[in-house]
């Protein structure tokens, strides 16, 4: 049977990471390149055909929205290429879920889009990047994956992009979703479930031409906490304002009140939660039609950041950002 061909495009992050020694904590990301990588793992050559490719070499809390572009646009031609089946992406965890939920809006293709990551170096004890990566490659080369949009692999569960997220700082089993898609257990590949949200192949979005993302920031609120930051990032020339609020995404009065005029400033705001799980809904004790606003529907901070910037490439009409927030 002939064996599927997979491209490994690596970033950096821990898994390509390294100590002076495996029983110390403190690492350097990035030091070990694509071709590396999976010498250091024969096995998966008896997975796929495979072929290499160092796009960058940095730790992801590095990652920045021109590497996204930059990613997403390689992707995408790889994914036209006739040759290639899949794509394995080897990326840091910081911020994996950012770079794997932008990819799965914007790549258009039906074919296995795979990021994967390790929270222990790979000189470290007990590393998890080779297995995680053995997995990974497994699950791009699966008939199943087609379709699937893009995909994320650790700690042997297979999660949808738009729903995975880092929850702990350093344990092995951080990434978790609300619903987790399947399993890979020594590339044992097994499908649960499928993501309802539109993504890769029905996406709306288009970066061809687009050198920059709109500017969305993030604001975290907290008891006392200052809605004169509000005013610095309207000031400061942010399209889109993603306020992190507290319980049901609430805000004081003062953030209420820098928030309703950001929105009379031409500024799109999206309501999001600081809790990190549940539904914002858009009528709980603010009335998101009275003042202009959308909720960022389950969507992390970081998520409906991602989101936003990418709608605000097409519409800054409260109403269409509401239906894109519904539908991805």
């Amino acid at each position: 049977m002939k064996k599927p061909k997979i491209a490994i495009l690596a970033t950096g992050g821990t898994i390509a990471g390294s100590s002076i020694n495996a029983a110390n904590q403190s690492y350097t990301a990035a030091t070990l390149n694509a071709a590396e990588l999976v010498k250091s793992i024969p096995e998966l050559e008896t997975l796929a055909t495979l072929t290499t490719e160092q796009l960058f070499s940095i730790g992801s809390q590095n990652m920045t929205p021109a590497h996204w572009l930059t990613l997403a646009r390689r992707v995408s031609a790889l994914a036209k290429d006739e040759n290639i089946d899949g794509v394995v992406i080897t990326h840091g965890t910081d911020t994996l879920e950012e770079s794997a939920y932008f990819l799965n809006l914007v790549v258009r293709t039906k074919k296995p889009v795979v990021f994967v990551g390790a929270m222990r170096n790979a000189t470290s004890l007990s590393a998890d990047g080779a297995l995680n990566l053995y997995n990974a490659v497994s699950v791009a080369a699966h008939k199943n994956s087609q379709e699937m949009g893009v995909l994320v692999v650790m700690n042997d569960e297979i999660h949808a992009a738009r729903e995975a997220k880092k929850t702990k700082t350093t344990s092995v089993e951080s990434f978790t979703s609300c619903v987790r898609l399947g399993s890979v257990i020594y590339g044992d590949v097994r499908f649960y479930a499928k993501s309802l949200r539109r993504h890769t192949f029905e996406s709306e979005f288009d970066i061809c031409g687009l050198d920059v993302l709109p500017r969305v920031d993030i604001v975290l609120n907290y008891a006392g906490f200052d809605a004169k930051m509000i005013d610095w990032c309207v000031k400061s020339g942010a399209k889109g304002i993603v306020n992190g609020g507290v319980g049901n995404a609430n805000t004081s009065t003062e953030g209420l009140e820098a928030l309703a005029n950001a929105v009379k400033s031409g500024v799109v705001v999206v309501r999001g939660s600081r809790v990190g799980s549940g539904l914002v809904t858009s009528r709980g004790e603010v009335d998101d039609s009275k003042f202009g606003f959308t909720s960022s529907d389950n969507l992390t901070l970081s998520k409906a950041r991602v989101l936003l910037s990418l709608a605000l490439t097409k519409t800054s009409d409260i109403k269409e950002i509401r239906r894109i927030f519904g539908e991805y």
